[in-house]
């Protein structure tokens, strides 16, 4: 009983913690005299409710939830200023700070994939288009502590300066006198592309002395980067103490309508397919999703822990020992809640993991010893299929199974061709980062998913229900303000971004 009562007592003072930290967050600029001082209150109160967000995921489950409703309290109190909401009027002449997800993969000094710089000019367009002085920021790779020039993002300014068709001159630095000089001498609807922010190891620590040099030059602050808004950087949540308005920008707006909007208000009904290697490493989404959602599909390396936790022979698959009973209790939790899962029935088995292994396929419960499961069966094709068929939401985090090797990549297509012809239909289909956009890219179907999620990391934290630190950091909406993660509307129904991808720039 004793310890009973410790453990309810310590539920009970994390909740509260966790409460006072959205509670800070919300009244920040209501109780803090001053500008300044409201963002440093706001600024140290994101920082304890990302703490939390650490020590409970580690916590049991009772703790987590109450860390979600805490958190999804937090969303609703402080729903975010767009740069949909700042007119030319607000933004001619003014030197503004954007900062970008820029951090494209390269081969020597050549961009193999330009999407993320594509996804970017959207947002750039109508700031420039409305005669903003523009500085364009973002990290490429990850310097060890100074400049790199293979981390240089001098190929991104010159793809920039294609797509925006102007001039899109590189900073030697992100900050000092030179920089804000060419900064200073921007012409109304010029634009230049700062030096690497993470040249400086100070960015990634959120360095206070950091965050205010590289704010100096700037009047206001954009947020494009949803790839790294979980992340509590100078550039991504430090600057906007110095800055207002510090606002999101188009394709910020766009991730966050998407995620948070299928989430919190879905069509139904509203499936979830989380794959991946290991149950561990994706308990938040799946703990979150379980609350939201009518079917959840389980693929990927994880569904043998699953398979195992039901009393099947899974051979020589991946199975994390010591997450059995964890498996059990999340069957057991969407049992209750009315939560349909759909793991795979039958199942493509290797003698090995390589490319070259040796397949057969085996029903789940003929697994032979000494054969591993790499992808879905056919049959279990036929069953995910079916029962995505009637879905008007589907999220998908996840491949299906080791797509990298053409053997075992056929459940993983079919799973993007099937969310296809759902999108087809009129479902809302969304990507939700990662392993699954990449396995959508090679199947040649991402322009046929509702929406395509550039953050990998941040999608699933915000899947998880976690606080994203570049989006707590930006400006509370005022009453009747386009508002970020606010309707679940689509961003494309702002006046800028009207029957606009933001991939076909």
């Amino acid at each position: 009983m004793a310890t009973l009562l410790k453990e309810a007592s310590t539920m009970q003072m994390m909740r509260a913690s966790v409460l006072l930290a959205v509670s800070a967050v919300a009244s920040a600029y209501i109780t803090t005299p001053g500008f300044l001082g409201g963002r440093l209150a706001q600024s140290a109160a994101i920082s304890r409710a990302s703490d939390f967000n650490l020590r409970l995921r580690t916590t049991n489950g009772a703790a987590r939830s109450a860390r979600v409703q805490s958190i999804q309290m937090m969303a609703a109190a402080t729903k975010k200023k767009s740069v949909s909401d700042l007119s030319r009027k607000d933004l001619e002449g003014k030197k503004v700070l954007i900062r970008c997800d820029l951090n494209v993969p390269l081969d020597g000094k050549k961009i193999t994939d330009d999407t993320r710089i594509r996804a970017s000019v959207p947002t750039i367009k109508y700031l420039l288009d409305n005669g903003a002085r523009v500085a364009i920021s973002s990290h490429l790779g990850r310097p060890k502590g100074g400049p790199e020039d293979k981390y240089s993002l001098a190929p991104c300014g010159a793809r920039l300066a294609e797509l925006l068709g102007k001039g899109c001159v590189v900073t030697k630095d992100c900050i000092g006198e030179e920089t804000s000089k060419i900064v200073n001498n921007l012409k109304n609807g010029e634009c230049c592309l700062l030096e690497n922010v993470r040249f400086y190891p100070e960015e990634e620590k959120n360095d206070k002395a950091f965050s205010k040099k590289l704010a100096a030059p700037f009047d206001m602050y954009v947020n494009d980067a949803f790839g790294t808004a979980h992340r509590a950087h100078s550039s991504t949540a430090g600057v906007t103490e110095f800055l207002s308005p510090s606002v999101a920008g188009f394709l910020l707006q766009k991730e966050l309508d998407y995620l948070e909007g299928a989430v919190s208000e879905p069509k139904r009904p509203f499936a979830a397919i989380v794959g991946g290697s290991k149950v561990s490493s994706k308990i938040g989404v799946i703990e979150s999703l379980l609350g939201k959602c009518d079917k959840l599909v389980i693929g990927g390396g994880m569904v043998f822990t699953f398979l195992k936790a039901r009393g099947l022979n899974v051979g020589s698959s991946l199975v994390e020992e010591d997450k059995l009973e964890l498996a059990k209790s999340l069957e057991a939790s969407a049992a209750k809640r009315g939560v349909k899962i759909i793991l795979p029935t039958d199942v493509v088995l290797a003698d090995k993991f390589a490319a070259d292994a040796n397949t057969k396929v085996a029903s789940v419960n003929d697994i032979p010893a000494g054969w591993m499961g790499l992808d879905n069966g056919p049959e279990s094709t036929k069953l995910i299929q079916k029962e995505l068929s009637d879905c008007k939401t589907i999220i998908w985090n996840g491949p299906m199974g080791v797509f990298e090797f053409d053997k075992f990549a056929a459940g993983t297509n079919a799973v993007a061709q099937t969310l296809a012809e759902c999108t087809a239909k009129g479902a809302i289909t969304i990507i939700g980062g990662g392993d699954s956009v990449a396995a959508v890219e090679k199947a040649g179907l991402a322009e046929k998913m509702s929406h395509i999620s550039t953050g990998g990391g941040a999608s699933l934290e915000l899947l998880e229900g976690q606080i994203l630190p570049g989006v707590a950091a930006l400006d509370n909406a005022s009453s009747g303000a386009k508002t970020v993660a606010a309707t679940g509307a689509s961003a494309k129904d702002t006046n800028y971004y009207k029957n606009k991808n933001p991939w076909d720039v």
